[in-house]
């Protein structure tokens, strides 16, 4: 089998053209090609063109003469080399879990993905949830949104099964190197437990939050098939340690203890109370650099335009994405998108009363009418105006209030058009783009919810990216804010070859909230990792 990629053909090819373009660029005949597989297709929307970029699996009748009359120069073309997981190699099954089982905080990818690695091999782990399970916390979180029903702090966008990104656009790629082909092997269980099978071949793969739930559900139902158990609505007030320093257990809210001497830390970024109680018990944590912004807003169809010209709305295109970076010519500050949701929502993210979060979120379809992304700003421990571990939170909380006051104090988002923004002023009344924000909008002044420096980096940016993104700084786009968790302030360090706590023998700080990960796929990966460390250690 002999691998093909960048291999370009227009958007409107017709369904037999795969093979006779594998057969051109390879220089070889058409009846020489056996079978075709699509391995990846991207969308290519650079310098005017829409093309769609595949990597194909082919079988031909003679590899080395495909190999040798290989013509078409743009192409690459190498035989296949295996890509399986085998993290696992080596290790069994044990056929009794081990005295003391381990525990798992947190059932986001990082909490799900590193207990379903321990319980297929036979270590029935503990896993413990603060929110609730898929489908009540799905009916909090709507009911909050669209039906007035009271902010719950303990069932939200960010609390409950599946973590943050069961409300998010579902993005299924990542940056991160992968030599372990740990992420193939992720995607294949997702499909495994609901996903769509186009997220094995999608470059950029999505599944959005109605999909994202089922699977959530499915891999924890085989987590307790396996011997597992997963707890809802149950939060780990303190990690008990054992005269050295090191885990005996942990303390649930209800005074009930398990022993165990391997906890891993699978929580999200806005575990705020955990990470309180672990800096009050000694484990070692270091402030790190996040980011602050806004979602900006703008009809979905005027992005299609601006990425995909003629071809806006084609069926297999979908909702255009965007991505974009600016460097401040003055502050020296960088902006960014950030989580860009085509076809989505802006939400309320909010974990704490008393507070507006914002976020984005898309379904599968990417069908609403608006698109949205974060419109950030990095920050630094510098900027936090206070020491410590903890300071990125008080520097979070400082922002998310004022945006609360700013909004009216009902959970509403405080926004303001591009136009207003740019001209200095406060917004008293919208355009023509509609906010998707639920429970509703305040508009308003932003500047007395961001950083002077954030609102001025921004402010820069705009015009900027308005010179390769078309229609960014049209006067009626929105800016809603603020968006303040786009990465965990603090990192829980820990060793890079054991993966525990440099302070605290038996603690495995992993994912997202822990500083290790940013996004659904890398936040899993790692909760692998963990999982093989404790396999095998036996």
């Amino acid at each position: 089998m002999l691998e093909l990629s960048e291999l370009k053909l227009p958007v409107d090819h017709g369904d037999g053209a795969l093979a006779p373009a594998a057969a051109r660029a390879m220089g070889v005949g058409e009846d020489q090609v056996l079978s075709v597989t699509v391995y990846r297709r991207a969308i290519d929307a650079r310098h005017g063109r829409v093309t769609f970029n595949y990597t194909l699996h082919v079988a031909v009748t003679d590899e080395e003469e495909a190999l040798r009359k290989h013509v078409a120069a743009e192409c690459k073309l190498t035989r296949l080399v295996e890509r399986r997981y085998a993290g696992l190699d080596g290790v069994v099954v044990r056929e009794r879990a081990p005295d003391l089982r381990p525990v798992v905080v947190g059932t986001g990818p990082c909490g799900l993905f590193c207990a379903l690695l321990l319980a297929r091999h036979g270590w029935k782990p503990v896993v413990l949830e603060r929110g609730k399970a898929a489908g009540p916390r799905a009916r909090d979180v709507t009911g909050f949104w669209r039906r007035g029903l009271a902010f719950d702090p303990e069932s939200n966008v960010q609390f409950g099964e599946g973590g943050a990104g069961t409300f998010s656009d579902g993005k299924l790629y990542t940056q991160i190197r992968d030599r372990e082909h740990r992420i193939r092997w992720i995607l294949d269980e997702m499909v495994r437990a609901g996903a769509p099978t186009d997220i094995l071949v999608k470059a950029r793969p999505h599944i959005g939050t109605d999909r994202l739930i089922t699977v959530v559900r499915r891999i924890r139902e085989e987590i307790v098939a396996c011997g597992g158990e997963v707890r809802f609505g149950t939060m780990m007030e303190e990690v008990l340690l054992n005269a050295a320093g090191g885990v005996r257990g942990v303390r649930l809210a209800d005074g009930t203890e398990i022993e165990t001497d391997r906890v891993v830390l699978a929580v999200g970024h806005s575990a705020r109370p955990t990470f309180e109680m672990l800096h009050r018990v000694g484990v070692y944590m270091e402030p790190k650099p996040l980011s602050i912004g806004v979602r900006v807003e703008h009809p979905q169809a005027w992005i299609d335009r601006t990425q995909y010209g003629k071809f806006a709305g084609h069926e297999r295109l979908g909702a255009a994405p965007y991505k974009f970076v600016h460097h401040s010519r003055t502050g020296g500050r960088t902006a960014y998108s950030f989580c860009m949701c085509p076809g989505g929502l802006v939400v309320a993210a909010s974990s704490e009363p008393g507070t507006v979060v914002t976020n984005g979120m898309s379904s599968y379809a990417r069908a609403e009418a608006n698109a949205n992304a974060g419109f950030m700003v990095d920050v630094s421990p510098a900027d936090y105006g206070g020491t410590g571990p903890l300071a990125g939170i008080a520097f979070q909380r400082e922002w998310e209030r004022r945006a609360f006051v700013e909004g009216g104090g009902n959970y509403h988002a405080p926004v303001q058009t591009i136009g207003d923004f740019l001209a200095g002023r406060a917004s008293r009344e919208l355009g023509g783009v509609v906010p998707s924000y639920e429970p509703g909008v305040t508009p308003g002044d932003l500047r007395s919810c961001l950083p002077t420096w954030v609102a001025a980096t921004l402010k820069e940016a705009i015009p900027a990216i308005d010179r390769t993104l078309r229609g960014f700084a049209h006067p009626e786009a929105l800016l809603v804010a603020v968006e303040t968790r786009s990465s965990s302030p603090l990192r829980v360090t820990r060793d890079p070859d054991s993966l525990e706590s440099v302070s605290t023998a038996g603690l495995y700080p992993a994912g997202e909230g822990a500083g290790y990960a940013g996004g659904i796929i890398s936040a899993a990966v790692d909760g692998m990792r963990v999982a093989e460390v404790l396999l095998r250690q036996g």
